[in-house]
């Protein structure tokens, strides 16, 4: 066996540049970092050649006295922390003392730095050590040449200068996020590629992120005591093919935690597409003693003491302020009213109380930035002929209704209110004209929806309908111009929330004058009977007819005149295909999107301008209405700038 022997110093400080300095956007980190500690107030970062050949970091901070300058160059020689306590609450973005040690084992590093109150700045070496006079006009100035110089087989492990300049690139972002309230600029060869000078916070994801994000995101800010959530979440519109766009910052620091990415991904699984990912700004302010900075070298993963109460308190926080979109499109919308409502933890978490701005340093308000258009006005002629005919209605027509009211038809079930249902002419006839391929089906001249039209400058959100599309899409007009609804998604979202709020109970069914009685293979009879008791609890009872046949004699009431045998099908094959304890946790929610799916409203499903009014105003009253179960929009505004435009109208 070889002689143990004592590293030498240089060795030790080598090793450990192999986890602190992967690459240049590494040293980049560190060196930020330390500016950050210092109290700076202006940062300039210079790099060339994608960082490999020089990174030079100058900051306006405190400044290192002569006698600690060597110090700062030594390993884990540090001033943010002295004991176990303050390890256990770091506040500082650095504590371990190893970073300038390591980057000076493998690059050529120099450190000028003028302390506060001292007369000139000093200069040190990193590989003689040697202390000099110099000039500065204050702080700090890092400069790191020739990265890997001495380890040649480190450097061949680097990519291209282009590959390198984007990892630095997105250090720097990341750093510049976290504080808003420092100027900073990034130079690249000589030319400028951020300039940001100390700005708010939505101000500088503007600069970092672009408008669009801006335009699509969704204040957050969750407060819960001493837990809080601020920042911006894109609305699923806004989604992205890959992860670039997300992040996460806690106490300041960017960090990559599979419990948060699995808060967040919770809180966006019912409104957005599976193969989509969201964007996402959020800084998460905690205790430094409930979280465990010192887990990874990289310092970019933490551990917290109560995982499950952040976990909750992210996915709540983020799910409410998600959940209502639609009125807060409206012409003169503010900010979402319930978006202030306590956040409803589960028991045994902390309840939050109303949003509020922030006091903490760096951070500060978030502002709606919710995206909206403002009230445009309707053609003057257009508004006289509606004041015309509102001023004609009788006053016991100006009811809308609440509910959604469509009648069932072969092939094309739907919910059905009784109360519209009675009132509701028949097909056919004068207030229910038949729709033909091709065709809209225009406003007939009935008083109620033509008053509703009437007072669509000042009316709800999604207006009042006008028609239908191909039997596919409603028409609807609001102050702001034509809204296009895709029927059958919106239908299918209002029955899906409607199905978990009373399948937390056990739900309202329905009895079947005649059983639906179809065939099945005897897997699917195995399934029936073994799965009777949790088909029970969702509103099906469910018993065998033949030796092949299934009778259904109950159904749930929201689905009463769902295709049955389609959708019990879909369930028993849902329940063959994973254990009966899955379905009822982790894929209730799964389950009760298809069911929902089957008995929403089909296309070609010819509506009454009552029926369509009644689908708009369940969106309204809906949460996550604007996109269906499986992440698709269920609708979109046409301002009338834009139809102007189109038609080229004051041109």
């Amino acid at each position: 066996m070889p002689e143990i022997r004592v590293l030498s110093d240089l060795l030790i400080n080598q090793i450990a540049a192999g986890e602190v300095v992967e690459r240049p956007a590494s040293v980049l980190k560190e060196l930020l970092e330390n500016a950050l500690d210092a109290g700076s107030r202006a940062i300039e970062v210079q790099l060339e050649q994608g960082g490999v050949r020089r990174i030079r970091v100058a900051d306006d901070g405190c400044g290192i006295v002569r006698e600690q300058l060597a110090l700062a160059l030594e390993r884990h020689a540090t001033s943010k922390i002295v004991d176990l306590d303050d390890l256990e609450r770091v506040g500082t973005m650095g504590f371990r003392g190893e970073a300038l040690a390591a980057i000076s084992a493998v690059a050529r590093t120099s450190i000028i730095s003028l302390a506060d109150g001292a007369q000139h700045a000093w200069r040190i070496e990193g590989t003689s050590g040697e202390l000099i006079p110099a000039a500065l006009n204050r702080g700090t100035v890092v400069d790191v040449a020739d990265l890997y110089y001495n380890t040649p087989a480190r450097r061949k492990f680097l990519k291209t200068e282009a590959t390198e300049f984007g990892h630095c690139d997105e250090m720097f972002r990341r750093v510049a996020l976290s504080r808003p309230d420092i100027g900073m600029q990034l130079t690249h060869n000589g030319r400028v590629v951020h300039r940001l000078p100390p700005t708010d916070p939505l101000r500088r994801v503007g600069s970092l992120m672009g408008d669009d994000f801006i335009q699509h995101g969704r204040a957050i800010d969750a407060d819960a005591g001493a837990l809080r959530l601020s920042g911006l979440a894109s609305l699923p519109a806004y989604s992205r093919a890959n992860r670039d766009a997300q992040y996460f910052f806690v106490n300041g620091r960017f960090v990559r935690d599979k419990l948060l990415t699995h808060a967040v991904r919770q809180a966006y699984a019912d409104i957005l597409h599976g193969a989509r990912h969201p964007a996402y700004v959020l800084f998460l302010e905690l205790d430094p003693a409930g979280v465990d900075v010192n887990v990874h070298p990289a310092k970019i993963e933490v551990r917290f003491r109560d995982a499950r109460a952040i976990h909750q308190f992210v996915f709540h926080a983020l799910s409410r302020a998600l959940a209502d979109s639609i009125v807060d499109t409206g012409p003169e919308a503010g900010r979402n009213e319930t978006a202030t409502d306590p956040l409803a933890l589960p028991s045994g978490d902390s309840a939050a109380g109303p949003a509020r701005p922030s006091a903490r340093a760096g951070f500060g308000a978030w502002p709606d930035a919710q995206p909206r258009q403002a009230s445009l006005a309707m053609e003057s002629a257009t508004r006289a002929y509606y004041d015309f005919a509102a001023g004609a209605r009788p006053a016991n027509t100006a009811n809308s209704p609440a509910t959604l009211a469509i009648a069932p038809s072969a092939g094309h079930p739907l919910v059905d209110s009784p109360a519209h249902a009675s009132s509701r002419p028949p097909a056919g006839s004068p207030g229910n004209p038949p729709l033909h391929a091709g065709s809209v089906q225009a406003a007939s001249p009935s008083p109620g929806p033509m008053a509703q039209a009437g007072s669509a400058s000042d009316g709800p959100p999604l207006g009042y309908a006008l028609g239908q599309l191909h039997g596919v899409y409603i028409l609807a007009q609001n102050a702001r111009g034509l809204v296009v609804v895709d029927m059958h998604a919106a239908h299918e979202r209002i029955l899906y929330e409607q199905l978990k709020t009373v399948l937390d109970g056990r739900p309202a069914t329905q009895r079947l004058l005649i059983p639906s009685v179809f065939t099945v293979g005897q897997r699917e009879m195995a399934v029936a009977e073994e799965c009777a008791d949790i088909l029970l609890n969702m509103g099906f009872e469910i018993s065998p007819a033949g030796p092949q046949e299934l009778a259904v004699r109950s159904v749930p009431a929201l689905l009463a005149n769902a295709p049955i045998s389609e959708l019990v099908r879909e369930l028993l094959t849902e329940l063959r295909e994973f254990p009966a304890s899955e379905i009822i946790t982790a894929r209730r929610n799964e389950l009760l999107a298809t069911m929902a799916c089957h008995a929403a409203v089909r296309a070609n499903r010819q509506l009454t301008l009552t029926e369509m009014n009644a689908l708009l105003r369940d969106m309204e009253a809906t949460e996550r209405a604007d996109q269906c179960n499986h992440g698709r929009p269920t609708w979109t505004q046409l301002g009338m700038a834009d139809l102007d435009r189109f038609f080229m109208r004051g041109q």
